[in-house]
């Protein structure tokens, strides 16, 4: 065996698989906190406009909508990124060719770029958020509130 072989059941590798399971359900966490604070946001907007019978004021719904919207792409994006690190790692490691020096380098694997693009076209994103545009924007049009 090799000296500098990386073996399964090293406390070191053992602690550098439960950090990056770590770092992973904190980046979904993120992002289901993105969809939990999008929905009274956007509610409390729209309650406030059909208070004030002003359906003008529904386009101010778009601000957290948008806003939450790439944050939650932004964190699902480093959550694919940590995953496949992870999977690389743990690949790695079971056909021995893990070097020591990987071992606590955490770091999301991919373009930042392209994982954000392909984020935002994940169902959990472009499924949830244009609702609330959409919301947003029949509350803007409802001739009711004088808008």
């Amino acid at each position: 065996m090799n000296i500098h072989q990386v073996q399964l059941d090293s406390p070191s590798v053992i602690a550098h698989i439960n950090a990056m399971q770590s770092v992973i359900q904190r980046m979904a966490d993120n992002s289901r906190s993105c969809k939990l604070w999008c929905v009274p946001l956007v509610s409390a907007v729209l309650l406030l406009v059909v208070g004030l019978s002003s359906g003008a004021y529904a386009l101010l719904a778009l601000v957290p909508t948008l806003a939450l919207g790439l944050l939650d792409a932004y964190y699902l994006s480093l959550e694919k990124g940590f995953r496949e690190a992870y999977n690389q790692f743990v690949d790695r490691l079971h056909h021995g060719a893990l070097d020591p020096s990987e071992v606590f380098v955490i770091a999301p694997v991919g373009p930042p770029s392209n994982l954000f693009w392909k984020s935002l076209l994940s169902p959990s994103v472009w499924l949830f958020y244009p609702a609330f545009i959409l919301i947003a924007a029949v509350v803007w049009l409802t001739p009711f509130l004088g808008g």
